[in-house]
C-alpha cells in the first residue's frame, strides 16, 4: 500500500512541476552557491525570481 501511495505522490507531482538542469563549470558553480549562502538564498528561490524578472518584461 505504501509504494502505491508513494507513486501516486510523484505522479501528482510530476504533473505541477517540471525539472531544468544545466551543467555548468564546477568552480563557477560553486563560487555562485557560496554567493547564494551568503544572502541566505536557495538556487530554486533564485531562478524564480529571475523568470519571474523575464517574464515581466
Amino acid at each position: 500500500m505504501a509504494e502505491k501511495s508513494r507513486a501516486e505522490y510523484f505522479r501528482e507531482r510530476r504533473k505541477q512541476l517540471k525539472q531544468f538542469n544545466v551543467s555548468i563549470e564546477r568552480e563557477k558553480l560553486e563560487k555562485f552557491e557560496r554567493l547564494l549562502t551568503s544572502k541566505g538564498q536557495t538556487k530554486t528561490e533564485w531562478l524564480n525570481a529571475k523568470i519571474d524578472e523575464e517574464l515581466g518584461k
